[in-house]
């Protein structure tokens, strides 16, 4: 079969596959403990359910606007006056399916081939690809010192004259690491001078712990939103727990968000009626679901802390927030892909290997599901790594796992 340079170039998503083999496995009855998904337990906000089935039985399920309905476009400009305290218009908005297609439509409408996108490392495993698919270079950056955090000087240094755009996601996918409020101002006003795209991956800002709140972007910008290059992408997936709706969104200035909504015309013709109307319901409606699992998150992130500090020769860094941390484990095996295919195999644990967000050496491990889930996943890797260790919360399973070798 004959396929274009492009679809030989671009690799497949990680962390889906991973979702797949998962899945596959507890199909035939594997005792798998899935360690690697980003994707919250919670239920769907009731007040999402109710507005999904509201026009489901309607049975008039059409067409919509290609930038979404006008009553899921007025919920995100409250909510951004709420979240951001910035004042937009529907015109300043573009509601798509997910986040990921609101940030995939913004990089088609501004990159021309060969123009360079910068973001930091480590990064979210699909950055590099849709740039690629979009024509452009991706650029990572990973800081001299090792951290999660490039400074700015390093961002900075990477800037030539095809650089476009510089993406920035926090708190950050995988490490869980938040940018400072300093960092924030200075790449805000640095791209404002130099003229370049800003895009804010705030998929996660709601979910940050230790009495923390996430820096926001517009409080440092100087430039009207109509001449302005910043760009906040967001949506319902991760702090409403919908990710299976696929609904986000995209603020910006309105020539960039009109070009956007006439490329996702071509594309999708818009998200799905009942998807947009759930998110109108779960941005209107009682708000408690997001608290409530930001504490959960917080609670089964220290269980992870707790569990992972007890490794020999493992290094973690407490994350900010999101629902995943990303160890270390370099000093069992530096080959992230070789590390990730072990535990699986061994002891049937799914984790996403380091390399595929920049970082060799390292795993991301999830937290977003149960405690039971946490304990017994790292109880297992701690085993596999470690069968000598005294480890007695394993010791029922260790049956299961000599079935398996």
């Amino acid at each position: 079969m004959s396929l274009s340079q492009l679809a030989r170039t671009i690799r497949e998503s990680a962390t889906l596959k991973l979702n797949e083999t998962a899945a596959l496995l507890r199909e035939k009855g594997e005792p798998v403990i899935h360690l690697g998904g980003g994707e919250p337990k919670s239920k769907t906000p009731i007040d999402a359910v109710i507005n999904c089935s509201a026009v489901l039985n309607t049975g008039e399920i059409r067409y919509t606007p290609p930038d979404g309905i006008p009553a899921l476009k007025k919920a995100i400009v409250r909510y951004t006056e709420e979240h951001y305290q910035k004042l937009v218009s529907a015109k300043n908005v573009i509601a798509s399916g997910g986040a990921k297609q609101a940030l995939m439509v913004l990089l088609h409408v501004i990159l021309d081939p060969k123009e360079e996108v910068i973001f930091p490392a480590p990064y979210w495993v699909s950055y590099p690809e849709m740039i690629k698919l979009a024509g452009g270079i991706p650029v990572p950056i990973t800081a001299e010192d090792g951290t999660f955090c490039p400074s700015f000087d390093e961002i900075v240094a990477a800037v030539g004259s095809y650089t476009k755009a510089i993406i920035l996601n926090s708190p950050n996918n995988p490490s869980g690491a938040m940018y400072s409020r300093d960092f924030i101002r200075e790449m805000v006003e640095f791209c404002e001078k130099k003229s370049l795209y800003l895009i804010m991956d705030d998929i996660y800002n709601r979910l940050v712990f230790d009495a923390k709140t996430a820096p926001i972007c517009y409080e440092f910008t100087k430039a009207p939103i109509e001449e302005s290059k910043l760009v906040v992408i967001n949506g319902v997936s991760k702090s409403y727990a919908m990710t299976g709706f696929r609904i986000g969104w995209a603020i910006g200035n309105k020539q960039l968000v009109a070009a956007m909504a006439t490329i996702q015309s071509q594309q999708t013709s818009g998200p799905a009626s009942p998807s947009q109307w759930a998110a109108v319901g779960a941005l209107n409606g009682v708000q408690s679901c997001v608290e409530s699992l930001r504490v959960t998150l917080e609670n089964n992130r220290n269980v992870m802390m707790d569990r992972l500090r007890a490794f020999t020769g493992v290094k973690v860094t407490k994350p900010d927030g999101t629902f995943y941390c990303f160890p270390d484990f370099s000093a069992y095996m530096k080959n992230s892909q070789e590390l990730s295919r072990f535990l699986l195999d061994k002891v049937r644990v799914v984790t996403v290997p380091g390399k595929e967000f920049g970082f060799e050496g390292h795993l991301r491990l999830s937290y977003c599901g149960t405690i039971r889930d946490i304990t017994e996943g790292l109880d297992r890797i701690k085993w596999a790594l470690d069968p000598n260790s005294a480890n007695e919360l394993f010791l029922g399973e260790r049956k299961l796992v000599r079935e398996w070798l």
